[in-house]
């Protein structure tokens, strides 16, 4: 140890002749080192520092071999020679010696180099002192700073571990953050066992770390078998090992097993929650010995921070696998097989930060096989995100498909479901989208409450959004009483895929509404042909993406049969004073004219279905329904129906000459194969039909 510090005070004209008296009353001894003759002079002092007799001490430095270990020789050669070099003046070390007993003690030297007038070194005066006491005293200082930081670390250890444990929200998180390499290091241990409870009488093993470091036969023991996991939890007290040949003595079975890692000292905590055990940790270090009051505290209190994140996790998972049953349960477990089209259904439940267990919401979807090659698809979104929100929505899922097997039109459809949540003892409501297709045709009808629009992918890949014009939410339409849904059309041709999704999907952080639709536009037209995998790589980015909302997914892809399907029936609802549901009715019967192989008279058809629609709607209160079918008997027939509330039957009128009514029926009369007039409840349904060459 170099004092460099150290300086020797040059000596004074008056500096006595024989200092001996007073270095010996400060227990220092002087040297007197020539260094032309080589010789080291040392008074009595001296020779008691380095506890010689004056008969074992020949006058030269290499006498002092016996006393300086030559570690401390070597060094204190160095510092001289390169004090004698430099031009120093002085010196001062600290070295040890080694006593007549053998113990090793600490003393201090200083010198001060005479030179003649060329700087050339001729003498060493100095002292020798033990420095004993005073070393001890710095020692007990350094040693109580090295306690007193690792203190400090050991309690770090316990915020740090539960700053880190506090983003874990699964049993597995909590294991990973336990296990990580880095995670060993903090917790100074260099290996780690972890258990679970089982049934209140078996411990699980669910982690061991590092790698190689499991133990045979441990991974699920009994409470009461000799393990000291197994004690701890038995006892709920913890367990400290000090030594291999305690843990040798007390676990002669694991021991054996573990000699490998090189174990010196261990640590077993019962993890405990609520007053019972649900697991235990160990700590296994392989640098330490005996654990101090304080010590174990620490480890103590680390036991208790990892039982409080494990019980959170326990019960976060528990939750969750409830929340996701119910959600489950809720859903179609099956998707019917649909001929003519692919189908493709995905759900993703939210990643709600900050919640436990209950990121489910109220996002589903369905399919609804309907007679005639119709196929209903609906999507929708219950507010909220728990379990009431999954339980009206599987309330609301089997109300809409009720109402849609029963034959509705889409717009009725709604509109029921609309009054249903609204007459449900729930203060929730609900978006929905119901998309009607008839895969014969590939007329779809859509009706929107509130939802976001869908969308339509072509074979090449090419997206685009398509606006229908929508309603309000489920349940707020029957508590304003605004329940009118227009219905909008568009057509499925073959090859061509619809999307509908739930607003999870389209939802970007600091991204509008109109922003996420283009995004989700570009995913789609590069996404894959088959709808299964493109479901996948949009649940995938929905994935990467995270977010707090649940996602519910549906793609239909319409596909040409081989053999083609007969018969084919749609459905439309036009209100009066709707001229666009008028439109949306003209451009069905158009789409199916054409579907239908009907073309040769389609403006008999088209004619024809106009005049029946405005007859209805002029001549009676309520809405028109038109309904297309193709019947398949002794010949191919498309078959126009037109019901009203109406019971009054049509009649003919002279229209005369500048009449510019009563030629409806007339034209009817001339143009179709036959017509005729059939009750429906308390209204009427004018029916005609057409024969039409069969499909080549």
């Amino acid at each position: 140890m170099v004092d460099r510090g150290a300086s020797a005070l040059s000596l004074p004209d008056d500096w006595p002749t024989h200092p001996e008296p007073i270095l010996a009353l400060n227990r220092m001894g002087s040297f007197d080192w020539d260094l032309d003759s080589g010789l080291f002079h040392m008074d009595a002092q001296a020779h008691e520092v380095f506890d010689l007799r004056p008969d074992e001490y020949d006058g030269r430095p290499e006498s002092l071999s016996a006393r300086v270990p030559r570690a401390e020789a070597f060094r204190l050669d160095g510092l001289v020679s390169q004090a004698l070099k430099d031009g120093s003046e002085n010196y001062g070390a600290y070295f040890r010696i080694r006593t007549r007993a053998g113990t090793l003690r600490w003393t201090h030297t200083q010198g001060y180099i005479r030179r003649d007038e060329t700087g050339r070194p001729r003498r060493i005066i100095g002292i020798v002192r033990d420095a004993t006491d005073e070393l001890a005293e710095s020692e007990e200082r350094l040693e109580q700073a090295a306690e007193d930081e690792a203190r400090r670390r050991q309690t770090n250890v316990v915020q740090l571990t539960t700053a880190a444990l506090a983003h874990a929200r699964t049993v597995q998180d909590v294991i990973d953050i336990l296990k990580d390499t880095q995670g060993l290091t903090l917790l100074g241990a260099k290996s780690l066992v972890m258990g679970l409870v089982e049934a209140g009488s078996r411990i699980r093993l669910v982690a061991e770390g590092p790698a190689g470091s499991f133990v045979p036969g441990t991974l699920v023991t009994r409470i009461d078998d000799p393990y000291p996991m197994s004690e701890v939890v038995r006892t709920l007290s913890p367990r400290f090992i000090e030594s291999p040949e305690e843990f040798a003595e007390n676990y002669p079975i694991l021991w054996p097993h573990i000699t490998g890692l090189h174990i010196t000292a261990a640590a077993y905590m019962p993890l405990i929650a609520q007053a019972r055990p649900i697991g235990a940790i160990g700590l296994l270090y392989s640098d330490r010995g005996a654990f101090s009051a304080e010590d174990r505290n620490v480890l103590v209190a680390l036991g208790s921070s990892i039982a409080q994140s494990l019980q959170r996790a326990m019960l976060y998972e528990q939750e969750k696998d409830l929340a996701t049953g119910l959600q489950q349960a809720m859903l179609p477990r099956t998707i019917p097989s649909v001929p003519g089209a692919e189908v493709a259904v995905r759900y993703r439940a939210a990643g709600a930060a900050g919640t436990l267990g209950r990121d489910i919401g109220g996002d589903w979807y369905d399919l609804i096989p309907l007679p005639g090659g119709r196929v209903g698809a609906v999507i929708g979104d219950v507010q909220g995100h728990d379990t009431h929100a999954a339980a009206v929505m599987g309330q609301l899922r089997i109300v809409l498909r009720a109402y849609a097997a029963e034959g509705h039109t889409p717009a009725t459809v709604m509109a029921r479901a609309s009054v249903f949540l609204h007459e449900l003892d729930t203060d929730r409501f609900a978006t929905c989208l119901y998309a009607e297709a008839d895969l014969s045709t590939g007329v779809v009808q859509v009706v929107r409450a509130g939802h976001i629009d869908p969308m339509l992918r072509e074979p090449g890949g090419a997206c685009r959004r398509v606006p229908v014009e929508g309603g309000l939410p489920l349940g707020l339409s029957a508590e304003f009483g605004s329940l009118e849904y227009p219905v909008g059309t568009l057509e499925l041709d073959a090859g061509h895929t619809l999307l509908l999704c739930t607003d999870g999907l389209v939802e970007l952080p600091g991204a509008d509404l109109d922003e996420g639709m283009r995004t989700l536009t570009g995913l789609i037209g590069a996404g894959p042909l088959d709808v299964r995998e493109l479901a996948d790589r949009l649940i995938d980015v929905a994935e990467e993406r995270g977010g707090d909302d649940d996602v519910a997914l549906l793609l239909l892809r319409r596909r040409v049969l081989d053999t083609p399907q007969a018969g084919g029936r749609l459905q439309q609802h036009v209100a009066p004073g709707d001229p666009e549901a008028l439109t949306g009715a003209r451009h069905m019967i158009r789409a199916a004219v054409r579907a239908w192989s009907a073309g040769d008279r389609a403006d008999e058809i088209e004619l024809v279905a106009d005049e029946l629609i405005t007859n209805a709607l002029m001549h009676t209160e309520g809405a028109a329904v038109v309904t297309l079918r193709v019947l398949v008997g002794n010949d191919r027939r498309l078959r126009v129906e037109v019901e009203d509330s109406s019971s009054a039957l049509p009649r003919r009128r002279e229209a005369g000459e500048s009449g510019v009514s009563g030629r409806g029926l007339l034209l009817v009369d001339l143009l179709t194969d036959v017509w005729g007039v059939e009750a429906r409840g308390g209204g009427k349904a004018v029916w005609c039909e057409f024969v039409v060459p069969e499909r080549a």
